[in-house]
């Protein structure tokens, strides 16, 4: 059964918040594509979408840390 997508802000891709980082690993794309759609979309409404950014920072959950794996030659002993 495959996992459900969840939109959250991003851990690893974050310039501020990372709700642009985000929303480019919901939806499957480049962050740097994101942001700048972003960036076209604040040029095009005069700035009013500027606001949808601290809106999605209070509404979008941060994603949760990703457990930290052993190295893959832990097993190897190291003699001093």
């Amino acid at each position: 059964m495959s996992e459900i997508k969840r939109l959250r802000r991003s851990r690893e891709d974050r310039t501020v918040a990372g709700v642009l980082g985000g929303i480019a690993e919901y939806l499957g794309t480049d962050p740097t594509m994101v942001r700048a759609v972003f960036l076209l979309t604040i040029l095009l409404t005069g700035g009013v979408a500027v606001l949808a950014y601290p809106a999605l920072w209070l509404v979008m959950p941060e994603a949760p840390p990703v457990p930290v794996s052993s190295a893959p030659n832990d097993h190897l002993t190291h003699d001093a």
